[in-house]
């Protein structure tokens, strides 16, 4: 969990940071306590922020959470409500971290934007005029096939999946090599993931047709981390459709680009 609490709807105060509890309840009663901690006593005009997963129509309940079972189908608005005693506004986490670059890193000046994040999973978002795309359950590129007979990585396990996921982010590196991504040193490793990212981001491309492709997560921003300029090279590689390729930026706000972009969900109504 991250939170912070604006004043201004500008910027915001320093971040707390704690692990998010598996448990709902616990989870519930802890952003209560981070929530009423921030404010200082003051009542909340409004709060907005981002969970990992797709979530229902009306966004008040995950739908499904890889990394949080638990909070799966659970009345997740309602209950933030009650805790941190204001309306909730609840979106993707890649959807607010996306925000925060359009607005204020790696997308700023674009009208059509892909944000993809590729640290313990992979997901993804697309922007259109300083918006979040319209959609029926929200955008997951990280589940796209790039290996439909399963043998593009003999090596990789794939749980009886071949999407993007299972090929390039912290948990498949993890499972594969037993280690830690920045244990990982052997630079072939990381050119063969610049290139399992290339083919999931040519896809992205011939579908959302961006202006600009912003790349976000520890697996980009971390050491070794896969090299933006070999995800390029395979892109031109295997491109060949569109004349140019899109703009491929590194984001800019890293860990706080959720922040960033809760604060523009919220000064730019992007809930009405």
């Amino acid at each position: 969990m991250r939170l912070a609490v604006s004043r201004d709807g500008k910027r915001f105060s320093d971040t707390k940071i704690i692990p998010t509890p598996q448990n709902f309840e616990e989870g519930i009663t802890t952003f209560g306590n981070m929530a009423s901690e921030l404010s200082g006593g003051e009542q909340y005009s409004a709060i907005a922020g981002g969970i990992a997963g797709p979530i229902n129509k009306d966004k008040t309940r995950l739908i499904a959470a890889p990394n949080l079972p638990g909070w799966v189908a659970r009345p997740l608005k309602r209950e933030l409500e009650i805790a941190a005693k204001g309306p909730v506004y609840v979106e993707n986490d890649t959807n607010m971290s996306g925000l925060g670059e359009v607005y204020f890193g790696g997308g700023r000046g674009h009208d059509i934007v892909a944000y993809l994040t590729v640290s313990t999973g992979v997901g993804g978002s697309r922007f259109v005029n300083g918006r979040i795309d319209k959609s029926a359950f929200g955008f997951e590129p990280g589940h796209q096939i790039i290996d439909a007979s399963g043998t593009l990585c003999p090596s990789c396990e794939k749980n009886g999946s071949y999407d993007l996921e299972m090929y390039i982010s912290g948990k498949a590196f993890e499972r594969r090599f037993r280690k830690k991504p920045f244990e990982v040193t052997d630079l072939a490793l990381w050119d063969e993931t610049a290139r399992f990212l290339a083919y999931g981001l040519h896809n992205t491309i011939v579908y959302w047709s961006p202006e600009v492709i912003v790349l976000g997560g520890s697996m980009i921003t971390g050491a070794p981390g896969i090299p933006l300029d070999r995800v390029e090279y395979h892109l031109n590689n295997s491109m060949k459709i569109f004349p140019i390729l899109p703009k491929i930026e590194k984001s800019q706000l890293g860990d706080e680009a959720g922040l960033w972009g809760s604060l523009v969900y919220l000064d730019k109504k992007l809930y009405d």
